[in-house]
């Protein structure tokens, strides 16, 4: 009976196991045909297991000139990544680092970082297999922001070598981009990648403009899901999901390009000749108040930071000084409005004393008696006490406020200074009216003098012309000149302008040397004493500020240029003077030049104007053209001519090129020597995939001239600034994600 049970029991649990085995059998032979799984699909597990989401990186908005010229924007850099994990290769593809020696030894030559250091980090050790880490490695600093030149220049190495690289991997990112170099540095500032709270990194604006407006400069990153195997690889015939990044928005200043690398190419030659303490230079248009070039030294370079102290201030709104002699064109013109000023009346030079304090003329014993038009075009204190005497010191106090100082100008800048006006004592009123002693910000001397250049009315300065979302093309912000309250009457302001152009073509005028060529200007020079920090002035052979503010033409002044140069080291014989007449009349004739101003005594000359060549036979067109002393350039294989850049009626220079749509493929032209405007409309004409580096003209592209390209096929076109020093380049090429050797 016993036996029995045993064999009954046993029985049992071969039908229990047996059961069990068909049952588990039978399940997956039905997931192999019906691809299912308690109602779920193998396939959409599959998915999910593998599904990867990549970042869509928005781009941080535009810094531009008045003329959508490019100040500062994202550009694509790359960062270095070696892949260790030989699991992940396979017998037809390599993708891990599988010899250390030689891909450090290409490597050191491009990065800093030296062989034996790089086979270390590329290297795996049997430590590492066995605690499954170090499957990928970074390289710090040295594999960072890496360049497109250095990313070619490796894939050409290895090209003539036929080698690869395997592991290595260069992936996109995105890095800030100064194509000027020292250019308005402290109105731009910079902006440079922080980690953020999430871990990544994001580019924040830590100074200018960039940290001012850093808010409406950052965009929204966007994002892509897709479906990846287990190496990262996207597998066939999946779909994306796609939310697009919103790119920050775009600030347009009232800079003008050319006009600032006027000023920051003289800033450079007087930096060099006389290596003063600081300078600064402001140019702005009278009738607008638009800034249109700002700069100061020492500068820095916004790329790399090298210059940057620890002065962080925009001296031109953030810093105050005592303004010296170029505040007396504020007390000559309430003298004016007043109805006290006499030209022809005389005073005594040389000294005046108020109670107890005397002052003195700059030489000292003064002129003799002298008339008071001779006295300002000397720049002599004493005139200005008398004067004082004359308009009555409260009066003249009102008037300074009315022209705006001891107060914000409002202008669109951080952190902007008020200044003091000393106004507790008659002396303190007294050596405020020659500029001595009371404190005021270059831009509100900019701001006080568009009121003389510009018939009484003041103009409010502002550096922000427009803010606009690109994605959309919405203008979210629009700047338009702001006029304030006229401090003076048209008339007034006339008389000021004409005795300030006495003061640069009198026989004793101190503004002499600042005479334009070919231009009328009224200005008026300053030399201020510097506070010692301990109570007192410094002394000394050029231990001073000197200064000029001047506008031009006389009659009907289109800019106001101010200068300072603090202690500069002067050459025996020279005065202070010297190197800020030089600095600002290189300026001021080149930028007069630039906006064809026309010279006294010169007629001006009419560019001709393009005629249509719009559906005529593209060959005729180019013969007309030459003979007109242009240079066509044809976009196709020929026939009628459909589209035509500049269109016609366009005033345009001889020697200039003029771009020939037609049918059919488009042959590269050489650039050389093409502006960036010329770039971007053949750009737009053929829909090629061309990549501008740089600003200026052009001095190099990626792509021989003469041959045919298509819009996949990316073109890199390198332009400098006629200034800068040409460097041989390297031919650059984009690609989202360049693998070396995978």
């Amino acid at each position: 009976m016993k036996k029995f049970r045993f064999q009954w029991g046993a029985f049992l649990m071969f039908i229990a196991y047996g059961g069990l085995f068909f049952l588990l059998f039978g399940r997956l032979l039905f997931i192999q045909i019906t691809g299912e799984a308690e109602g779920k699909a193998l396939a959409s597990l599959a998915e999910a297991k593998y599904a990867r989401e990549s970042v869509l990186t928005a781009d941080r908005g535009r810094i531009l000139d008045r003329n959508g010229e490019l100040i500062a924007s994202d550009t694509l850099s790359y960062r270095l990544v070696a892949v260790l994990d030989e699991t992940l290769s396979d017998k037809n593809v390599i993708r891990h680092v599988d010899d250390s020696e030689r891909t450090a030894e290409i490597l050191a030559k491009y990065i800093p970082m030296d062989k034996a250091d790089l086979i270390k980090r590329i290297t795996r050790t049997e430590e590492d297999i066995k605690k499954n880490i170090r499957k990928q490695v970074e390289f710090g600093k040295a594999g960072n922001e890496v360049s497109h030149e250095t990313v070619l220049a490796i894939k050409e190495e290895l090209a003539e070598r036929d080698e690869k690289l395997p592991g290595i991997l260069f992936l996109e990112e995105k890095k800030r981009f100064y194509p000027n170099g020292v250019f308005a540095s402290y109105l731009v500032g910079f902006a440079q990648k922080e980690l953020d709270e999430n871990n990544q990194f994001k580019t924040v604006g830590k100074m200018g403009l960039e940290a001012t407006y850093d808010k409406e400069l950052t965009g929204t990153d966007g994002k892509v899901e897709f479906q990846s195997d287990k190496w990262g690889f996207t597998l066939p015939k999946s779909e994306k999901a796609v939310v697009p990044a919103q790119d920050g928005f775009d600030i347009k200043l009232t800079i003008d390009k050319t006009i600032q690398n006027f000023v920051e190419d003289a800033m450079y030659e007087i930096e060099q000749e006389y290596a003063p303490k600081k300078m600064l230079a402001i140019v702005a248009d009278p009738e607008t108040g638009a800034i249109v070039a700002m700069s100061q030294r020492p500068a820095f370079d916004p790329a790399t930071r090298e210059g940057l102290t620890s002065n962080w201030l925009n001296e031109a709104v953030e810093n105050t000084i005592e303004p010296g002699s170029t505040l007396k064109i504020f007390t000559l013109a309430a003298a004016i409005e007043e109805n006290k000023w006499n030209p022809n009346a005389y005073f005594k030079s040389g000294q005046y004393t108020l109670y107890d304090r005397t002052i003195r003329d700059h030489n000292r014993t003064g002129w003799g008696t002298i008339t008071y038009l001779e006295g300002f075009q000397r720049s002599s204190n004493v005139s200005m006490a008398y004067l004082l005497e004359k308009i009555g010191d409260r009066t003249f106090i009102d008037y300074i406020n009315r022209f705006g100082f001891g107060k914000k100008t409002e202008i669109d800048l951080p952190n902007e200074a008020t200044g003091t006006i000393l106004d507790h004592y008659p002396s303190e009123r007294l050596t405020t009216s020659y500029g001595q002693g009371s404190t005021v910000t270059p831009i509100q001397m900019i701001q006080a003098a568009t009121a003389i250049a510009n018939d009484g009315v003041m103009m409010k300065p502002y550096v922000i012309s427009e803010i606009k979302n690109p994605n959309t093309g919405e203008i979210i912000e629009s700047k338009k000149p702001v006029k304030k309250e006229s401090p003076i009457s048209k008339a007034t302001a006339e008389q000021v302008r004409e005795v300030l152009a006495t003061t640069v073509t009198a026989e004793g005028g101190t503004g002499r040397r600042f005479a334009l060529d070919g231009y009328t200007l009224a200005g008026k020079t300053g030399t201020a004493e510097i506070p010692s920090g301990r109570g007192g002035y410094l002394s000394g052979h050029g231990n001073y500020l000197y200064s000029f503010i001047g506008m031009a033409p006389a009659e009907d002044p289109q800019l106001i240029t101010y200068i300072i140069v603090q202690q500069p080291k002067l050459k025996p014989g020279e005065i202070g003077s010297d190197p800020v007449a030089k600095l600002f009349k290189s300026v001021m004739e080149s930028s007069l030049k630039y906006m064809n101003i026309v010279p006294d005594g010169e007629e001006p000359i009419e560019a001709p104007k393009i005629g249509d060549y719009t559906k005529q036979d593209v060959s005729e067109a180019r013969t007309e053209l030459e003979k007109m002393g242009y240079t066509p350039v044809i976009i196709g294989e020929g026939g009628p001519v459909l589209v035509q850049y500049p269109e016609n009626g366009a005033k345009l220079a001889k020697d200039s090129v003029v771009l020939l749509k037609t049918e059919g493929e488009t042959t590269l032209p050489s650039f050389k020597g093409w502006s960036k405007k010329m770039v971007l409309s053949f750009k737009m004409l053929t829909g090629l995939d061309i990549r501008i580096v740089g600003d200026g003209y052009v001095t190099e592209q990626s792509l021989s001239p003469g041959i045919i390209v298509s819009t996949k096929e990316p073109v890199v076109i390198h332009l400098q600034h006629p200034a800068e020093i040409y460097k041989q380049g390297t031919e650059l090429e984009d690609d989202e994600e360049t693998i070396i050797g995978g």
